[in-house]
């Protein structure tokens, strides 16, 4: 399975006027995943799914992927909320799945959870070595046969700029 790791685009700064939660892409970050989004298309990526934090500002840019046509089928999940838990969600979720190897899953998410779980996944912790931009995404190769958690094997990380 090819799990990516896609983190939202530029969001409007913390206030104590805008709960975190509420917090919107702003025109820039908008547009910038628009370009991502068209380009991930022109390189002929399509996912099966697209798993998306509850939060504003991640379920736009799942949105904009979706409109894009990189997916037809979109869900919400907690886990990709900010301090959302990796070994939550594979052992509620993707072990309750039954994926074809081919399968292709986008998670829409917030720093520094993705690039904590990318490098749970590949070296089986977090040091803080990988940094995910805004509208940026890694890819992640999780192995057919073993526990993810420090067996996967990353195939992809590009900052948004190498996008547009």
């Amino acid at each position: 399975m090819e799990l990516y790791l896609f983190r939202h685009g530029i969001a409007e700064e913390k206030s104590e006027d805008i709960q975190d939660e509420a917090r919107k892409l702003t025109k820039e970050g908008k547009h910038k995943t628009e370009k991502v989004a068209k380009r991930l298309v022109e390189l002929g990526l399509k996912f099966d799914a697209i798993i998306t934090s509850p939060l504003v500002r991640a379920h736009s840019t799942a949105s904009i992927l979706m409109e894009a046509g990189l997916s037809k089928k979109l869900e919400e999940s907690g886990y990709l909320a900010p301090n959302g838990s990796l070994s939550g969600w594979i052992e509620n979720w993707l072990v309750q799945q039954k994926f074809e190897t081919d399968y292709k899953l986008v998670l829409v998410g917030h720093e520094p959870d993705l690039s904590s779980w990318a490098e749970l996944l590949v070296w089986g912790e977090a040091k803080g070595n990988i940094v995910l931009k805004k509208a940026g995404m890694i890819g992640i190769k999780l192995p057919e046969n073993a526990a993810p958690l420090g067996n996967s094997q990353m195939f992809w990380l590009t900052p948004p700029k190498y996008f547009l």
